[in-house]
């Protein structure tokens, strides 16, 4: 089920507006009704992501911020396009692996709990995964992302950062074997088949791209984007993203103006 908000922000068009009778029309198609649209776009006013101009079918929405640069703008459903650029530059062999495991412990005292549980939101959500309490290790070079986030929460204090290339954890200190005990391989490949399957289909339209949107989203949110060399081959990701790259050009192709800009920018991080 595709959530209604990620449609309105795959709909937002490069000067930060979405049309209203175009949300319901692919919202429609999509299977969703114009009550679920209507409660989405109150909830997001409410938070301030939006504003309205004028009412129903007729109304526009404005994006809060809309001249950032990242697709997301925020919106934690769909990933940034350095995220995107990254990935397609790993399965272009553009960015191999050197070896160097990035490791991070934190010990943040239960009265900061929220801070706490932030910063471990903020490296699983950058890939990185626990190797026991308080202590996380990925391949990545994260830590300027790390540390700023722990800047943000007020416990840059409590976080240690360093880095190894000798690592044992889960009984092997191999990285290959390390990486399939570490992270749910299986399950992450998995989640790339219903995106293959999209970007296959020879469909055009708002619609299918925001399809296409949504299940690329389901893929590479979870995806810790573990450097080739640590993966099986062939790996699912990088078929799927060849796939979904080549359905973006296909839609690009034949859009007229007023393409949403989420495409643009992931068509400009792909190339």
């Amino acid at each position: 089920m595709i959530p209604t908000r990620l449609v309105v922000h795959a709909l937002v068009r490069e000067d930060g507006t979405v049309d209203a009778a175009e949300l319901y029309e692919v919202a429609g198609e999509l299977g969703m009704t114009d009550q679920q649209v209507r409660l989405c776009v109150k909830r997001l006013v409410a938070e301030e992501r939006f504003t309205v101009e004028g009412r129903g079918r007729r109304a526009v929405l404005r994006m809060a911020g809309a001249a950032g640069p990242g697709a997301g703008a925020g919106l934690p459903l769909v990933p940034e396009v350095d995220f995107v650029r990254h990935a397609y530059r790993q399965d272009r062999g553009l960015e191999p692996w050197d070896g160097v495991w990035h490791l991070f412990a934190f010990a943040v005292p239960e009265s900061a709990r929220t801070a706490r549980d932030a910063l471990r939101d903020a490296l699983t959500g950058l890939g990185a995964a626990p190797v026991q309490g308080g202590l996380y290790v990925t391949p990545n070079a994260i830590g300027p992302y790390v540390r700023a986030r722990a800047a943000e929460l007020g416990v840059a204090s409590a976080l240690t950062c360093l880095t190894s290339r000798d690592l044992e954890a889960r009984g092997t200190c191999d990285p290959v074997a390390l990486a399939g005990r570490l992270w749910p391989l299986d399950e992450i490949a998995a989640r790339y088949e219903p995106l293959l399957t999209l970007a296959r289909r020879p469909e055009a339209g708002l619609a299918h791209a925001v399809e296409l949107a949504a299940a690329f989203s389901a893929a590479m949110l979870p995806d810790p984007l573990l450097p080739p060399e640590l993966l099986p081959q062939p790996w699912p990701g990088t078929a799927a993203r060849a796939a979904a790259a080549g359905a973006w050009a296909r839609l690009r192709a034949g859009a007229g103006p007023g393409w949403p800009r989420l495409f643009r920018l992931y068509g400009e991080a792909v190339a």
